[in-house]
C-alpha cells in the first residue's frame, strides 16, 4: 500500500520556523520526484517546492530563501524546512510523489489542479500575526 504521511504542522508566531516531514512507503522513493503543495480556503492551490530525483529543486518565488526542501533516501523522507514564516504561509501542506512512469494517469488532488501519482492527506500550518 502506498502511503505519504506528512507531519510537523502546527501553529507558530510570524517569524518562526517549522519543519514539515513526509514519510513515503509502498513505492520506489529513490526514483521519484517529490513536491510540497499548499492550499488555504479561498485561495488556489500552490506548488510550494519541488525536488527532482536528480537533486534539482524549485521554489515558489514567495518562499525562495525562506524554505528549503531536502530528501533523505535512506529514510524515505522529504522535508520542508520553513523559516521566517509569514501569515500568508498559513495553509494545509500536502506532500506528493511522481514516480515518472510514462503513460500512467496522474491523480488530481480535489483541492489542487496538479496531477501526481500519490498524495498525502496534508498537515495544517497556521502562522499567527
Amino acid at each position: 500500500e502506498v502511503q505519504l504521511v506528512e507531519s510537523g504542522g502546527g501553529s507558530v508566531q510570524a517569524g518562526g520556523s517549522l519543519r514539515l516531514s513526509c514519510t513515503a512507503s509502498g513505492f520506489t522513493f529513490t526514483d521519484s520526484d517529490m513536491g510540497w503543495y499548499r492550499h488555504s480556503p479561498g485561495h488556489e492551490c500552490e506548488l510550494v517546492s519541488y525536488i527532482w530525483r536528480d537533486g534539482r529543486t524549485y521554489y515558489k518565488d514567495s518562499v525562495r530563501g525562506r524554505f528549503t526542501i531536502s530528501q533523505n533516501n535512506a529514510e524515505n523522507t522529504v522535508a520542508l524546512q520553513m523559516n521566517s514564516l509569514e501569515p500568508e504561509d498559513t495553509a494545509t501542506y500536502y506532500c506528493a510523489a511522481d514516480e515518472g512512469v510514462l503513460g500512467r494517469a496522474k491523480i488530481t488532488h480535489p483541492l489542487c489542479g496538479y496531477g501526481m501519482d500519490y498524495w498525502g492527506k496534508g498537515t495544517l500550518v497556521t502562522i499567527l500575526s
